[in-house]
């Protein structure tokens, strides 16, 4: 659409040509003679076109605002469905929802995504399991679950959701074979599962690969999911969330290596989709369910 031309002024042409008059379009828009005239001239002179020959009468249309008259409708229609769209997309319970957050943590959330489904069946999750960090800004997400330090980006409102301990365990398999260290001059006796690549980078995991030879690195992988199945298949000691652990009662705690403490895991969102409902509906429904240690 043209710069020169305003939606305003081509609804308001229409109810004139459908009317037949100012008066009678007036009144249907609510709007006095004057406030109509003042748009249909604001329209025809943005278009450079006389849609209309005024007479006694009335408004006789012209070939141009007979083509209006009967192009009109479609367009009508199709704004009003964008419209309705648009309004369902901010605040009714229905269509995509999508979520990115680190692949290790997708199985620990599927059964609250599964009640949350339960509870608004016309939404569709849709998640992005990634270890990077996708900007909200770009759109493609509504929702970032991060875990470590709060965000600090200015667009991004992050809302804490639960906080988490990590500790290092062995299967009883393994202990059965090789015990269990009791003091960190003892950690060169064992064989440990931990993390390969970025993640080595973790506080948790960084003091614990300081103390350790790399010979003593029984089972590498850049998956957290990938080292608690070995972990628990009793090939050597290795990191796990004590919620997680909690599920197993064979795994044994390393209680010579202190109780980690995560900074917690943040329902992110861009500001601008402060109104969404459902995003808000997804946090509170989080925040609700999950523990907070």
């Amino acid at each position: 659409m043209s710069s020169r031309v305003r939606w305003d002024d081509l609804r308001i042409a229409y109810e004139v040509a459908v009317s037949g008059s100012l008066s009678k379009a007036g009144k249907v828009l609510g709007m006095n003679h004057a406030t109509v005239l003042r748009h249909i001239n604001a329209l025809e002179q943005g278009l450079d076109v006389k849609l209309f020959l005024r007479h006694q009468r009335g408004y006789q249309l012209t070939d141009a605002g007979r083509l209006l008259i009967s192009e009109m409708p479609d367009i009508v229609q199709r704004f009003n469905r964008l419209e309705s769209l648009l309004d369902s997309a901010e605040k009714h319970l229905s269509g995509p929802l999508v979520i990115t957050t680190v692949n290790d943590y997708i199985p620990s959330l599927t059964s609250s995504f599964k009640l949350f489904r339960d509870i608004y069946p016309e939404v569709q999750l849709q998640i992005i399991a990634t270890d990077d960090i996708l900007p909200l800004s770009s759109g493609s997400a509504h929702v970032s679950l991060r875990m470590g330090h709060q965000p600090d980006d200015p667009d991004l409102i992050a809302n804490s959701l639960t906080s988490y301990r990590i500790s290092y365990y062995a299967a009883d398999s393994y202990v059965k074979a090789y015990g269990m260290p009791q003091n960190e001059t003892q950690y060169n006796d064992h064989f440990w599962v931990m993390p390969s690549g970025a993640k080595q980078k973790i506080p948790f995991i960084r003091c614990m690969l300081d103390l350790i030879d790399d010979n003593r690195l029984a089972y590498q992988s850049n998956s957290f999911v990938d080292l608690q199945a070995a972990l628990i298949e009793g090939m050597g000691i290795g990191p796990m969330l004590d919620e997680v652990a909690a599920k197993y009662p064979h795994l044994w705690k390393l209680d010579c290596f202190p109780v980690q403490e995560g900074d917690g895991m943040w329902f992110c969102y861009h500001r601008d989709m402060k109104s969404n409902i459902k995003i808000q509906a997804l946090y509170t429904f989080l925040d609700q369910r999950l523990p907070k240690v």
